[in-house]
């Protein structure tokens, strides 16, 4: 299939999901395959906070942070995810006239993954282990499925989280589940959305974004804050999966995959070896 296109809507507030959907409705509508990933960082916060369930970051050694996910907040995000946000993108791409086909990683174990026995993450300035945390990385992708979805013309919006062999489910980082389904139907272009204009040599200078963003291919990205660690390690699974072009964008615009495929983005670049 030629010209996968994969799009990850971020989950922060500021990012404009109508007009994301708008686009990939028309990049659809268009004859251009598209699988549309999505988190719900808003949405889980604000459904965590309704239900008094406590919020956490982990924070690794490497400045790298992520959500610590015990079994009360596994329960939220995955009712946030496929109970709030799904059925809206889904809502929203049906008023685009498109068919579009609602997924985690549960489904047909379309996302198998590995749970982390242990993180390292630095607390109150002390490095310590972290073993109860409910969350993995990804070790199969079933695109069987999602090869099937697209010949028949329909389109997949894929979320966390995923399940491991033996039927445990696990929270996975949203981009990163973008980065191995780009990877895994070899896709020719991974976009990340996000509520930033792309990656910032100056963080709080919106005006600085980087036209390419070149990342090691292993240990600690060039940047690490305001949760664009994980997206840069994101990109680089995606390049050295064999995704032709990763770009990160401003989720927040009229017309954000439009914009950000005619170049209002950063591309980012595996360094040379």
């Amino acid at each position: 299939m030629r010209d996968i296109l994969v799009v990850k809507a971020g989950g922060n507030a500021a990012v404009r999901s109508q007009a994301i959907c708008a686009d990939v409705a028309a990049a659809h509508r268009g004859g251009r395959p598209v699988i549309f990933a999505h988190g719900g960082s808003a949405d889980i916060d604000g459904l965590a906070e309704r239900l008094g369930v406590p919020t956490r970051r982990l924070v690794a050694p490497d400045g790298v942070s992520a959500r610590y996910t015990d079994k009360p907040t596994l329960e939220v995000v995955q009712l946030a995810l496929a109970g709030a946000v799904k059925p809206r993108l889904l809502a929203a791409l049906r008023a685009c006239g498109v068919d579009a086909v609602g997924l985690t990683g549960l489904d047909a174990g379309l996302l198998v993954a590995a749970r982390k026995p242990a993180h390292r993450a630095v607390i109150d300035g002390r490095r310590v282990v972290i073993r109860d945390d409910l969350s993995g990385r990804i070790t199969a992708v079933n695109d069987g499925l999602l090869s099937t979805l697209l010949a028949s013309g329909l389109l997949p919006v894929v979320s966390p989280p995923a399940v491991t062999e033996d039927g445990l489910v696990v929270n996975i980082d949203a981009d990163r589940v973008a980065a191995a389904l780009a990877g895994a139907v070899g896709a020719d272009t991974l976009l990340l959305l996000t509520g930033a204009s792309g990656v910032l040599a100056d963080r709080h200078d919106e005006g600085s974004v980087l036209p390419v963003c070149r990342v090691p291919r292993r240990g600690t990205p060039p940047v690490v804050t305001g949760g664009m660690g994980v997206k840069l390690v994101a990109a680089r699974e995606a390049l050295l999966s064999g995704v032709r072009r990763v770009l990160i964008a401003d989720g927040r615009r009229p017309h954000p995959v439009r914009d950000a495929l005619a170049g209002a983005c950063t591309e980012v670049l595996l360094e040379e070896e």
